[in-house]
């Protein structure tokens, strides 16, 4: 796309307090809060013509949420501590494992953030209905462990990949 040779930036949703995360992702100014000594692009401003990558968007408060979906409709961000909002063009994908409709039905994710973020969605089947896919990922793991660890290249044997096929792999592809 021609996106391609700008930032990809991935970001989880689900493991930071409230102003963390608006901080992480709308950045600030110097002095708007303490500790704050210098100013901060956010990701999305930092991510500008590029690709965000939203994993766990179920996690976000009410409130980020509302931010996130002023980025959407008008491409606005506005800082912590700016007084007036900043034009940022980044493409936006997002994951979750949790059910967004019943999420919108108990109030807790916005219905006007929903419908916009679903305009494309790809619902990727549990690991253990593709059992297919699971040499492929076994395959793809040992080689990134053996470079990372700096290791020869190793490999399981058929009955280790059998068993590894077979097995019922409730955590998906982060289990394996």
């Amino acid at each position: 796309s021609p996106r391609a040779g700008y930032p990809l930036s991935p970001y989880n949703c689900g493991h930071n307090s409230k102003d963390l995360i608006q901080d992480e992702l709308f950045g600030h100014y110097r002095g708007s809060f303490t500790g704050a000594l210098a100013d901060r692009d956010g990701l999305l401003k930092s991510a500008d013509k590029g690709t965000v990558f939203l994993d766990e968007i179920g996690e976000l408060d009410l409130d980020t949420q509302a931010k996130l979906l002023r980025v959407l409709e008008s491409f606005e961000i506005l800082p912590v501590g700016a007084d007036k909002p900043e034009l940022v063009n980044v493409r936006l994908i997002c994951a979750t494992n949790a059910d967004l409709d019943c999420l919108v039905k108990s109030g807790k994710f916005r219905s006007d953030l929903y419908y916009r973020i679903r305009a494309n969605i790809i619902e990727l089947p549990k690991l253990k209905d593709r059992r297919e896919d699971i040499p492929d990922l076994i395959d793809y793991f040992t080689e990134q462990y053996c470079e990372e660890k700096q290791l020869d290249s190793k490999y399981f044997d058929q009955a280790a990949r059998d068993l590894l096929i077979e097995h019922d792999w409730q955590g998906n592809v982060r289990e394996l």
